[in-house]
């Protein structure tokens, strides 16, 4: 008897399956932060194979057949497709309870109509049935958008990005929004001042700026602040271990210390946090102006493996968890922003679990009744995307917050195969909200719980965000 992956898949109340299947399941996608490839949307690609489109840039299946002790060249080497795919089939039995056995069964199902389980057997018969489906019109990258009713992808773009790919879409009605998401990481990432000043002569060609003092950088920035938000950008967002706000920060001079990075001089931790946090709060007052939300992703530890680094590059497998300080000093960010009141519409992502209840209690600080949730706690991000980290988010949020303002899943991946991620997020939210209501815990309310998990899948974020 078949049990696995049944329509009713983590459903497990007749309350739980109702909310899914009559209220959730239905709703559109808006995907607010990804790293798909907008060249790739604009352009209509089709993947040559399944290796191409599943396989290439994910660096959580390559941790796992790294674990299984699977050679390099099978993940980011140069043996051929259809031998990587087969080392990925081969691992996808050892999976069993990491959540990448629940989304390579849920994504074969519901892009290829795959029921059988992927490993070493059958991995020959899915690969080719796969690799010929995405030779048809059917599976172009918008065509595969369409399938999944996504109705917004906002993408992630450096400040330099000519977003021309986005300009493209915007020629052509579609039914799906292309829209950009300003990436500033690089404008304050002085750790290696050559590599900061090849970055400022970048920035500075896009924005016809010439970036010779701390003045003229945040020129830059506002002139490509203008020109995304001609394109339809909505968005920023940042990768940041943690925020700063340097107790000390007077006695610093921003020009000077810009001098000192573009005659290739270290900074200290300080005058680094400093630094930082000058470019942040003044990127805040501008996103404030122009009605933008900002986003922070907070706490990840990345390139921890200086050996595969150097061999492979970034975003390859060799992040983890980081053990951050974050409430003072993002209590003391935020404050300074707020206290003019520029405080943009934020939204707040951990990577440890242990801050959750943290972050849950930050946001409520800042909720000034101006918006409705206008500081959020953002979904359970990158290790925390999966079933348990998902309900620990949601606990969190509803013990301290309000959970019917939240806007909700993202996938935030470079996988256009990645959007089965919402149902998972949606069937998650509904069997949790289904086990209250069997415990005599919320009333058998199906038509205000329907409307819940319905703002929290689709109409939450698209009222937040304006689109």
């Amino acid at each position: 008897m078949n049990t696995f992956l049944t329509e009713d898949f983590l459903l497990k109340s007749e309350f739980a399956k109702t909310l899914f299947h009559q209220y959730a399941r239905q709703q559109p996608i808006i995907d607010y932060h990804c790293h798909l490839s907008p060249a790739n949307i604009a352009e209509n690609y089709r993947f040559r194979n399944l290796t191409e489109i599943w396989l290439a840039g994910d660096h959580y299946k390559w941790r796992a057949m790294r674990t299984l002790g699977i050679s390099e060249k099978y993940i980011t080497g140069d043996a051929p497709d259809e031998m990587k795919f087969g080392q990925w089939a081969f691992t996808v039995p050892y999976t069993m309870r990491n959540p990448l056995y629940h989304w390579t069964h849920l994504e074969l199902k519901r892009y290829f109509d795959v029921d059988k389980l992927l490993n070493a057997d059958t991995a020959h018969e899915i690969y080719h049935h796969c690799t010929g489906l995405l030779q048809t019109p059917e599976y172009t990258t918008q065509s595969l958008l369409k399938k999944m009713h996504v109705k917004v992808v906002c993408t992630t773009d450096d400040p330099a990005d000519s977003l021309e790919f986005h300009q493209m879409m915007h020629q052509h009605a579609i039914g799906i929004e292309l829209l950009p998401t300003f990436r500033p990481d690089k404008s304050y990432s002085i750790e290696n001042p050559s590599a900061y000043q090849a970055y400022l002569e970048k920035l500075g060609k896009a924005s016809k700026v010439n970036i010779n003092n701390f003045d003229a950088l945040m020129t830059a920035l506002q002139n490509r602040i203008d020109y995304f938000d001609t394109i339809g950008c909505k968005l920023s967002d940042h990768g940041l271990e943690q925020l700063h706000y340097p107790a000390n920060g007077n006695g610093y001079s921003l020009n000077e210390l810009f001098n000192r990075l573009l005659k290739g001089n270290v900074l200290d931790k300080l005058e680094m946090a400093f630094y930082q946090y000058s470019v942040l709060i003044a990127l805040g007052r501008l996103y404030h102006k122009k009605g933008w939300t900002q986003q922070f992703h907070l706490g990840a530890l990345r390139n921890n493996n200086n050996r595969m680094f150097n061999q492979i590059g970034p975003d390859a497998g060799f992040d983890s968890i980081g053990d951050f300080s974050q409430s003072h000093t993002l209590s003391h960010f935020l404050n300074e922003l707020d206290r003019s009141n520029q405080l943009a519409k934020t939204i707040i992502y951990n990577l440890n679990p242990a801050d959750n209840e943290v972050i849950s209690t930050m946001i409520g600080n800042f909720n000034d009744g101006s918006v409705k949730g206008k500081v959020q706690f953002g979904s359970a991000w990158w290790f925390l995307d999966q079933k348990d980290g998902m309900k620990k988010q949601l606990n969190a949020l509803s013990n301290m917050g309000l959970l019917s303002c939240f806007i909700g899943m993202l996938t935030d991946s470079r996988s256009f195969l990645s959007f089965p991620r919402h149902e998972y997020f949606r069937r998650i939210l509904c069997n949790l909200i289904g086990e209250d209501v069997a415990n005599g815990e919320l009333p058998w309310d199906e038509k205000w719980l329907g409307k819940l998990v319905s703002d929290i899948s689709y109409h939450n974020a698209k009222d937040y965000f304006n689109f």
